[in-house]
This record gives C-alpha cells, sequence and structure tokens, in this order.
C-alpha cells in the first residue's frame, strides 16, 4: 500500500493553516456554535510542527526553526510555567506545547512553578489518585500523563520521582484488563479506558518501563476490536481513539510473544480499512481534516501502523512517530 498521495495531502492542508512563519491556526472555518479559536492557537502551532516532523517535513532552517520557538514560547504564562487553551486541561495544553518545542531542541522559558508542588511523593500520589478514573478515564488521562511528560521533557524531575510515578502505575493497573485503575471500570466503557490508558503507556515506552500485564492488554484491545465494542466512529473519524488502540496493541506486543501474529493480523486489516477512507475525505471541506489537532492523531495512527508493518505502507520518506523522540501527543 503505497501512501505517497495521502502523504502530500497532510502536507498541504498543514500549509493551509500557516499564518506566517513558525505561527498556525488550528482550525481554518468556524463551527456552528462558533466557539473556535480562530487564528494563531496552542494546537495549531504544535501540532503543525508534530505533522511536519512526523511526514519528513520537518523545519530544517534554523533561523525560520528560530520563529516556531518564539511562537510557541510566546505562549507560556511566566507566572505558572503552563500553556492554556479552551478545548484541554491546562495540563495537556502544557505537555502538548513543551512536546512541540523539544522537536526543535527547545525549552519553554519559565519554570513549571504551576506544577511543582507535585515533586512531592505524597502530592503526586494523592494527585494521582483523586483523578477520576471510574467515569471519564480518558479526559483525566490528560492530566495523569502530561504532569509526567511536561516534568520530564523539561528536565523538572529526577530519577526517583520517575520511579515513584510508575510504581504507583504498576500498582494500581487492573490485572485482568492491563490497563486504567483495577476495578474502576463500572462507570465507562473499556474502550475509554483504554484510550485513557494509552497515555500512561507512551510514558512507560519514553522511560523504558515494562508495560504491566502486556498479555492482557493485547487480550482487551483485540477483543475490542474483533466484537466492535469501541465507539461507533472508530476508524470512521480524524482524530485520536485509533492511534491509541494501535499504540496499545503494537507496544505491548514488542514486550510478550502473546498472540504476535493475531496482533499483526488485525492490525493489518485495521490498515486496509482505515487508510482508504481516510484518504478518501475531501481537503477542502471536510471538518476533521480542517482541525490540526484531530489530523495529528489520524497521522500518528498511520506513522505507527507502518512501524508495526514492515513492508506494508510504503512512502518515499518514512514516517517517524514524535512518541519516539519524546512522550505525549
Amino acid at each position: 500500500m503505497n501512501i505517497d498521495n495521502l502523504v502530500a495531502k497532510i502536507h498541504r492542508i498543514v500549509e493551509r493553516h500557516k499564518i506566517e512563519e513558525g505561527v498556525y491556526s488550528r482550525w481554518l472555518w468556524q463551527n456552528e456554535k462558533g466557539d473556535r479559536q480562530l487564528g494563531k492557537n496552542e494546537y495549531g502551532c504544535a501540532d503543525a510542527a508534530n505533522i511536519l516532523y512526523t511526514i519528513g517535513q520537518f523545519e530544517r532552517d534554523p533561523q525560520k526553526r528560530a520563529c516556531w520557538v518564539k511562537a510557541l514560547q510566546e505562549m507560556q504564562n511566566p507566572e505558572t510555567g503552563l500553556f492554556t487553551e479552551a478545548t484541554h486541561h491546562t495540563i495537556h495544553t502544557t505537555a502538548h506545547c513543551i512536546a512541540a518545542l523539544e522537536l526543535f531542541d527547545a525549552q519553554p522559558l519559565y519554570p513549571l512553578t504551576g506544577l511543582m508542588h507535585l515533586l512531592d511523593k505524597e502530592k503526586l500520589y494523592d494527585f494521582l489518585e483523586n483523578l477520576n478514573w471510574a467515569g471519564v478515564p480518558w479526559s483525566q488521562s490528560h492530566q495523569g500523563a502530561g504532569l509526567f511528560a511536561s516534568m520530564a521533557i523539561t528536565r523538572t524531575c529526577d530519577l526517583q520521582w520517575q520511579r515513584d510515578y510508575f510504581q504507583w502505575l504498576r500498582e494500581h493497573c487492573d490485572p485482568d484488563m492491563g490497563m486504567s485503575y483495577r476495578g474502576r471500570f463500572g462507570q465507562d466503557i473499556p474502550a475509554h479506558h483504554m484510550y485513557g490508558w494509552f497515555h500512561y503507556l507512551f510514558n512507560h515506552e519514553y522511560a523504558r518501563q515494562p508495560i504491566p500485564y502486556a498479555d492482557k492488554l493485547i487480550d482487551s484491545c483485540i477483543d475490542m476490536y474483533v466484537n466492535k465494542t469501541m465507539d461507533k466512529k472508530f476508524g470512521h473519524m480524524v482524530g485520536f481513539m485509533e492511534i491509541d488502540w494501535v499504540f496499545c496493541m503494537n507496544r505491548a506486543s514488542r514486550q510478550t510473544p502473546h498472540r504476535f501474529e493475531e496482533v499483526k493480523a488485525l492490525l493489518w486489516d485495521f490498515a486496509q480499512h482505515f487508510i482508504p477512507w481516510l484518504d478518501a475525505l475531501d481537503e477542502e471541506t471536510d471538518d476533521g481534516l480542517n482541525d490540526l489537532h484531530m489530523l495529528f492523531g489520524a497521522v500518528c495512527a498511520i506513522a505507527e501502523l507502518q512501524l508495526a508493518l514492515p513492508g506494508k505502507i510504503e512512502t518515499t520518506v518514512p514516517l517517524k512517530n514524535v512518541l519516539d523522540r519524546r512522550p505525549f501527543i
């Protein structure tokens, strides 16, 4: 399957969102609610960088790269050290912008003052414990995983803090599902726990940590796909659900031989449905493609599928998953 035409389409979309060097909008047009922040946007700037890095079109000119860094750094609050945008929790926005800066070998200008209290082990554990794991595990993971990514990328935390963080996750991971908080699966569908656990999983991958209960995670992911218990729009929307599932399957399969061939077969089955569907969307009118943040999620899924399926998905320039460089998307 050659997807060079799809990659070219993705590049054109990013270029249409460009305002000036390093400055990008997240959306080109307004929605019915009228609540989109048009013009320069934290996710527009960060995701343009992420996408261009993934498809091999990342800026190389030092002066132009400096414009990207300046655009991202200017959006940091100097008092709290955090980044803010209306559609996501502040910790998510902070981690996402910091992760984009890292692609340029750059850091935010100010320390993460608003998160420093969580360097204390007891406060860290209290923070993780009090996330709403049962009710909204997907969105709450933006905080639990974004905290680690922000601290790790900026070198704010030491090794012991990282050990404490992963120890808590290992001790609380559900041993039957291989994900999320043990015993807290009653108030949301299992797929939403998987979408959330993905965020903690890329932190494990970054830190070279073993995936807790990798066999069980694979079992859960296979069951969701085969029995179609994920969201109805899974595989037919521009967003992040797809990379969540693909990443969990592929990365867990790297750490265990459990159902290895089945994992590969199902990933290929998914790729043959998802990629042609995505390629068929109208780049001029589709509202999913209009959102650079959602497009970035889809681009990550394609990159991870290419990585998981050697020889199956061809591009002139191999795709690169930003998660293999640093955590957070």
